[in-house]
């Protein structure tokens, strides 16, 4: 027998964490966390962690639970996800995996094997330096030459993916495999997966708008508190958004303005990407949050479309 499992997905400041916490109220659901710095100890207000008045008694896991000098992979976050799955299900509870991180989502509804993954830090240090020195348009030309699906698939200044691409090239001698060939569907989970959309505009006035609130709530301060415990922007953990900003502000690479502007700008660029990661998944069921003006509407909706597709009627 297959699990049950719902996932719930969608860009940042989309409003995952209320309606998420809504329909597991309803369904008898415990939530697993698919955010990569929400799983992080005091990284609470950068990663717009729901407080436990928030949780409204929902229990949430992989949240809150990883020392942010320590790096946490996604082979770990599939690997403690499964965990917990199995113990909410032995509970007689639903499953529900809430985030906007698509590598955790693809590790768990994809059968992907990590352990053929090689990697070569020489190699990838090298890569690196080349693409300091000579410019990422240098590398980009160096993966079309081996490797040219991937070099159109993958834009220049995503160096780290196309460091990723010549270092399987050159470790295995094959080229590195698509989103859509590389991935078989997993056969452990029956799974429901939805994704919350909204108006473009719409979501980008609720991330400014997020942007300014995070900074009012104290953002300043908690990266003060995690740079005193020696993180900084190099630390994989201080790489989110958020972070890294405010580590250039308090370093007085920006003034406090120019931090808060570039944040949004960034945070609605990783949106795009969120939605673009997420519109390729063939079996996702969009619901578009500003077609609703009663939440209570959305919530039926929701819950109907889940219950159909778990056969919980």
């Amino acid at each position: 027998m297959k699990k049950p499992l719902i996932i719930i997905v969608g860009p940042t400041a989309v409003g995952k964490t209320d309606t998420s916490i809504e329909i597991a109220k309803e369904l008898n659901c415990e939530i697993i966390s698919a955010d990569s710095m929400q799983v992080y100890k005091g990284m609470d207000i950068g990663s717009a962690k729901p407080t436990i008045e928030e949780q409204q008694g929902i229990p949430h896991y992989l949240m809150d639970e990883i020392d942010p000098r320590e790096n946490f992979s996604v082979v770990e976050f599939r690997n403690e996800a499964k965990k917990q799955i199995d113990l909410i299900v032995e509970k007689n509870k639903l499953p529900m995996i809430v985030g906007g991180t698509g590598l955790y989502v693809n590790s768990i509804i994809y059968d992907i094997d990590f352990s053929e993954t090689s990697s070569n830090t020489e190699l990838r240090q090298k890569l690196e330096d080349e693409a300091n020195e000579f410019g990422n348009e240098y590398l980009h030309n160096k993966l079309a030459e081996v490797d040219a699906n991937a070099a159109e698939r993958i834009h220049p200044n995503n160096v780290k993916r196309v460091i990723r691409a010549l270092e399987v090239f050159y470790e295995s001698g094959e080229k590195i495999k698509d989103f859509k060939t590389n991935l078989i569907p997993t056969e452990e989970y029956n799974y429901v997966l939805i994704g919350l959309t909204r108006d473009r505009q719409e979501l980008y006035n609720r991330i400014n708008l997020r942007v300014e609130k995070l900074i009012e709530n104290g953002l300043i301060e908690e990266v003060k508190r995690l740079m005193d415990l020696g993180l900084d922007e190099d630390d994989i953990s201080m790489k989110g958004l958020g972070y890294k900003e405010i580590i250039k502000y308090l370093k007085g690479n920006y003034d406090l303005e120019e931090a808060i502007n570039i944040l949004k700008r960034d945070t609605r660029r990783y949106a795009k990407r969120q939605i673009t990661w997420f519109k390729r998944y063939e079996d996702i069921r969009w619901f578009d949050l500003g077609e609703y003006k009663e939440k209570n509407d959305l919530k039926t909706d929701i819950i109907k479309y889940i219950e159909g597709k778990l056969n919980l009627v």
